[in-house]
């Protein structure tokens, strides 16, 4: 009775034996080597942009890096982390939506704070300056 049901190998889960996925969800040596080659790209490129001062603006600059940087995180979460919408039945998915959804509520709300208390500071005048403590 102990392995006449085949149950002791996967535990009838769909998991291996190391407590993994199924085998379908890691990726093939192509994934990794191609992962690696977009990531190589997407290091030089930004890399190229600064050093040779191509673009010319920085505030253009720093906009295209970050787009070359969000395009790098999704690289390594589908090519190294193995993310999509199938992989342990969506929960990593949605957990990466959750994730991304509390990182932005907290940015734009720190920017928002920052930027009323700026703006709602009384301003020091250089009279005021040399009479400081």
């Amino acid at each position: 009775m102990s392995g006449a049901s085949g149950h002791a190998a996967n535990h009838g889960h769909g998991h291996d034996d190391h407590g993994h996925g199924a085998v379908h969800g890691h990726g093939s040596f192509k994934d990794y080597v191609t992962g690696f080659v977009l990531s190589v790209i997407l290091t030089a490129i930004p890399f190229w942009l600064v050093m040779g001062d191509v673009i010319g603006d920085k505030l253009i600059t720093g906009v295209v890096i970050l787009g070359f940087a969000v395009v790098q995180i999704v690289v390594h979460m589908v090519y190294f982390l193995h993310m999509n919408t199938k992989s342990e039945g969506g929960w990593t998915f949605l957990a990466l939506i959750f994730t991304v959804t509390i990182v932005v509520i907290t940015l734009c709300g720190s920017i928002w704070v920052m930027h009323h208390l700026n703006t709602n500071m009384m301003p020091i005048t250089a009279d005021d300056a040399r009479h400081a403590p």
